[in-house]
């Protein structure tokens, strides 16, 4: 009796250990946000030039959400209706001018779909590195989910959803492509943290297209090494574009934006996204 009560004390503590274990490993964004502390990572990010975008055809909307609070999205519409919907998710810098200048691009590429920028900073935009660093340490994981989950409402339930993001938005594009199920039709990520939990990618409804740079220090070649090796065993497809370049490359407000390698950056997502609408 004594040795089956012993039996029983130990494996209820082991498995105590393990749920103790397996719940303090980091999520994908919290990953991602722990960069906010390094001071190499904040150097990268030079606060952008100032830029005052003038909209043609998108604007700021406001959309309820389950928790009460209204959410900030800005929409450029298809010229015909459709149910192809392109959610886009801002770098560090919040919803600011080059963001909405990018959705406005990216509807003119693709043609026949809405573009949608959620904006999770609920209204704030960084100017220097140093906001930039309080805002994403601020980003609340519920509130942001709420956003997408009140974005994805909007559009109703027949959309078709792909998924875009820069940087902190690239680790969200990841995450709402999870959490839209069967609507998630593709998913782009721009050197942004992704998802490393086997189970959850298993889920994933959508293909994935990840650009990365290899001077990357923090979203790593060995992050990215991973992440296919995850893919791969979760029966996913993910395809990868390297560039020999560094983080943030494809920012145009970045002193280190590269042109040429952003323009192939920008044809590789523009393929993938109209093959991800066509196929559904």
């Amino acid at each position: 009796m004594k040795s089956m009560l012993l039996f029983t004390f130990v494996l209820i503590s082991m498995l105590l250990a393990e749920d103790r274990k397996s719940c303090c490993i980091p999520t994908a964004i919290e990953s991602f946000a722990a960069f906010e502390k390094d001071i190499a990572f904040v150097a990268l990010h030079i606060a952008p030039e100032l830029f005052e975008f003038q909209e043609v055809t998108g604007s700021v909307k406001s959309i309820k959400t389950v928790d009460g609070i209204d959410a900030t999205i800005f929409i450029v519409p298809s010229v015909q209706h459709s149910d192809n919907y392109l959610f886009v998710f801002h770098e560090w810098w919040g919803m600011n001018d080059y963001i909405k200048r990018e959705a406005e691009k990216l509807q003119r590429d693709l043609g026949n779909i809405t573009v949608i920028v959620l904006d999770l900073y609920d209204g704030k935009i960084a100017e220097t590195p140093d906001s930039a660093r309080i805002y994403i340490r601020n980003v609340n994981d519920e509130r942001s989910r709420s956003i997408i989950t009140a974005a994805k409402n909007y559009v109703g339930s027949k959309a078709k959803i792909a998924t875009l993001g820069w940087c902190f938005g690239g680790g969200w594009s990841m995450q709402a492509a999870l959490m839209l199920g069967k609507q998630s039709s593709g998913c782009v990520i721009y050197y942004g943290m992704p998802e490393k939990d086997v189970k959850k990618l298993k889920t994933l409804n959508s293909d994935v297209l990840g650009i990365f740079a290899t001077q990357d220090n923090f979203i790593n070649p060995q992050i990215v090494a991973e992440f296919e090796k995850n893919m791969k065993t979760a029966k996913k497809r993910l395809t990868v574009k390297n560039f020999n370049a560094v983080h943030a490359f494809a920012n145009p407000s970045n002193p280190q934006h590269n042109r040429e390698m952003s323009a192939q950056a920008n044809e590789a997502t523009i393929l993938f996204l109209k093959k991800a609408f066509k196929h559904q």
